[in-house]
């Protein structure tokens, strides 16, 4: 080994670090996408109509969101290996009163729990990274711990399927909350403690330094992008794209978990290339933002395929959708260089509590858009799908063209 090239980080490291971490982001995705497969169940079980499921669905994001901002207080104070394993507790909790819900109230309430009891679980594990593992190993094991989240993504589409068939989805939740537990005591446990030196903010502290961000030109520029693509993204792949492979594509149970198999496929190998690929061609001279736009953009051309009705070849149309739509994270590097370095981190977990809340509005609104049309024999109409898969084109399509004419007013 040459001596410029890094050592690979210590093997006990990664067990007793990386590996329980890791299964705590890997739960947590598993937990935004499982409804998708199980949603026919709660609709057929509880009488469901779509706005009510797309606020079942979404009351996830929405306490995920909230908590964004005094976590990273807690993470400060109290360290990550506390505070993940104290909200996973949160999370098993969460699942398990939402295998025993027996009223949407319930379940409402149960989702919104395991929301906020993972809403720790990327930032707990970047933080707990830079205490204990090298500075030129840390985008190496960030990669690492999105695919896990894709494993979680996976797990809940074929998997979950195949597990559908010999149990059901209350028992399904009861076995989530049991490893969701196991997850939380091996961090507590396993994972050793690592004091910091950074003194904490105080939530008045980390309030004052978001208005700065919130008025500066450059965040909303791009931010805006992400917010509207991301929250759409996680809007269909976690809920709305399996119920219209049922009601619109005419697909059973088995075929919506290989078509949800190809969209975690999707995510895993998008949330590898696009970086590699950026940065290739940011070597070469070419702006990260030009490959932002070319991946956008072809997101939006499958956006506007399912808008105008296509039911064939959907298995590659949501593969190209999942990989097109993991070109949006590369919003967080690119505005975060439009800051000073000491403000990257409130400038990053700022955009990620507005892209949750996207999430949580475009979730429960395109609930309420095919809530507008009647429900015949079980299904949500054809025509609400379409409408809603348009306005989420929309919402993506404005900040598209304001950031294209920013770019070429600057140029001119």
């Amino acid at each position: 080994m040459s001596s410029e090239e890094p050592a690979p980080p210590p093997f006990a490291l990664l067990l007793k670090v990386f590996l329980p971490f890791a299964g705590g982001y890997y739960l947590s995705y598993l937990y935004r996408t499982v409804n998708a497969i199980i949603s026919p169940d709660l609709v057929r079980e509880f009488g469901l109509g779509p706005s009510e499921l797309g606020l079942l669905t979404s009351s996830y994001f929405l306490t995920f969101a909230l908590f964004q901002l005094p976590l990273g207080i807690l993470l400060d104070r109290y360290g990550p290996r506390r505070v993940n394993a104290g909200l996973l507790m949160l999370a098993g909790t969460g699942a398990a009163l939402f295998g025993l819900s027996q009223s949407l109230g319930g379940l409402i309430v149960a989702r919104a729990l395991i929301g906020l009891g993972v809403s720790g679980c990327l930032m707990s594990s970047i933080k707990v990274f830079t205490l204990w593992f090298p500075l030129n190993r840390l985008a190496t094991l960030n990669g690492w711990l999105i695919s896990c989240g894709g494993l979680g993504a996976l797990s809940a589409s074929k998997p979950a399927e195949e597990l559908l068939r010999i149990t059901d989805w209350h028992s399904v939740f009861l076995l989530l909350a049991a490893l969701t537990f196991v997850a939380s005591g091996a961090i507590f446990v396993i994972v050793p403690e690592r004091a910091t030196q950074r003194a904490p903010q105080t939530l008045i502290e980390s309030l004052r330094s978001v208005p700065p961000i919130l008025r500066n030109a450059n965040f909303w520029k791009l931010g805006l992008l992400a917010i509207a693509g991301q929250g759409v993204f996680m809007s269909l792949q976690g809920l709305w794209i399996a119920p219209w492979l049922k009601d619109v594509v005419g697909l059973g149970r088995e075929q919506i978990g290989s078509h949800l198999l190809a969209i975690a496929l999707g995510m895993i190998v998008g949330a590898t290339l696009w970086g590699s690929v950026a940065d290739r061609l940011s070597r070469h001279g070419v702006d990260m933002v030009k490959v932002l736009l070319g991946g956008v953009g072809a997101y939006m051309a499958i956006l506007a395929l399912l808008a105008l009705g296509v039911t064939r070849g959907t298995l590659p149309l949501l593969f190209g959708l999942t990989l097109s739509g993991q070109v949006l994270p590369l919003i967080y590097a690119i505005v975060s260089k439009e800051f000073p370095l000491e403000l990257s981190g409130r400038v990053t977990s700022t955009l990620n509590l507005l892209v949750f809340l996207s999430a949580f509005a475009v979730q429960w609104g395109t609930g309420l858009i095919i809530n507008l049309w009647p429900v015949q024999a079980g299904s949500y109409a054809a025509a609400g799908y379409a409408t809603a898969f348009g306005a989420c084109l929309a919402l993506v399509l404005i900040p598209y063209v304001l950031l294209l004419v920013s770019r070429s007013a600057s140029a001119s």
